[in-house]
């Protein structure tokens, strides 16, 4: 090999291993990127969090789910953010494959867009409505975050409210419990000093009749001691 060889391959090999670092710097680059937009998307939007359009089929929810999680993997990326943008991928993905959880928030999706449409005074029928341009989407969006902070707001006023009352009724098991267990201290110890009091009884009779004999007997010496008048 002449040494003009040698150096066209030399240049070969520095251009691929600067291309191969221009792929790996563009992949971290897709992998930060992936992971911010996770991060600030809306948590309670489960479809935001994936980045899928409501009413997706099971399937492209899995194949999603799949391919985002092996993007951000913890393990895949030095990014320290990671782990929480993983957590909440797995999060969003599960919310979506429960049938009660998904129903709820296609149901606040859809109210968010009847509101925006009363707001703006539209219809059904009307064209931003049956093709919606990219300012409607944009409201709708936004009108979904207030609808779904309205229930969330109002589950967790349930729950307070529910735990309140599971605690009002905890406290008067608790206080029957304890009145049963007074009161079956009592018959315990009450019929432990049974003996004692059966005891102190016989006492007082025998003392009581010594005074009542003693008493007639000083009785019948003053009747002695009596005169007669007249």
């Amino acid at each position: 090999m002449t040494t003009s060889e040698k150096a066209l391959g030399d240049e070969a090999q520095d251009e691929l291993a600067a291309l191969d670092a221009l792929e790996k710097e563009a992949s971290e680059f897709n992998k930060d990127a992936e992971i911010d937009r996770i991060l600030k998307a809306f948590r309670l939007d489960a479809y935001a969090v994936l980045n899928l359009q409501p009413g997706v089929p099971d399937s492209q929810i899995k194949i999603q789910y799949r391919k985002l999680s092996l993007l951000i993997h913890p393990d895949k990326t030095a990014n320290p953010s990671a782990p929480n943008a993983f957590d909440r991928l797995k999060k969003a993905q599960t919310e979506l494959m429960d049938p009660k959880q998904r129903t709820h928030l296609d149901e606040c999706i859809s109210d968010a867009r009847m509101l925006l449409i009363r707001e703006r005074k539209l219809t059904v029928d009307s064209p931003e409505v049956k093709e919606p341009n990219k300012d409607f989407i944009e409201a709708w969006r936004k009108k979904t975050v207030e609808v779904l902070v309205d229930a969330e707001a109002r589950r967790r006023k349930q729950l307070k409210a529910q735990l309140q009352e599971e605690g009002r009724e905890q406290r008067k098991q608790d206080e029957e419990v304890a009145e049963r267990k007074r009161r079956r201290e009592h018959e315990v110890k009450w019929e432990e000093s049974r003996e004692d009091r059966i005891g102190s009884w016989r006492d007082f009779k025998k003392g009581a009749g010594g005074v009542m004999a003693k008493g007639e007997g000083d009785g019948k010496q003053k009747k002695k001691k009596l005169k007669v008048l007249g």
